[in-house]
Parts: C-alpha cells; sequence; structure tokens
C-alpha cells in the first residue's frame, strides 16, 4: 500500500523572503553610515536573517 505525502516550499520561500529583507536592512545599514539610522539597519539585517535560518530549520522537507 503506497503512501502519499504533500511536499510544500513553505521554506523556501519564507528564507527566500526574509533574506530579502536583510538585503534591505543591509542597504540602510550602508546608505545611513554615520547616523544611528545605520544602527536600525544592522538590526534589521540580523533579525531577518536570523528569522531566515529559523524558518528554514522549521519548514524545510
Amino acid at each position: 500500500m503506497a503512501t502519499e505525502s504533500e511536499s510544500t516550499d513553505k521554506g523556501v520561500g519564507l528564507a527566500l523572503a526574509l533574506s530579502a529583507l536583510a538585503v534591505i536592512g543591509a542597504l540602510v545599514m550602508v546608505t545611513g553610515a554615520p547616523e544611528p539610522t545605520a544602527a536600525w539597519g544592522f538590526a534589521a539585517a540580523v533579525l531577518f536573517s536570523s528569522l531566515a535560518v529559523v524558518g528554514i530549520h522549521l519548514y524545510w522537507d
């Protein structure tokens, strides 16, 4: 008796979306270099890249 399993690409999509946000945060960090805006860009880049790794671990088949 064969069993069927359904596979989704939710992990890939989530990782790509969060990685794009991390790249945007890194660009904000570079463009706002001497200002506190750079700190917010760095925080966004680290946060979204960490969430991308968590998303990969949770949803990757």
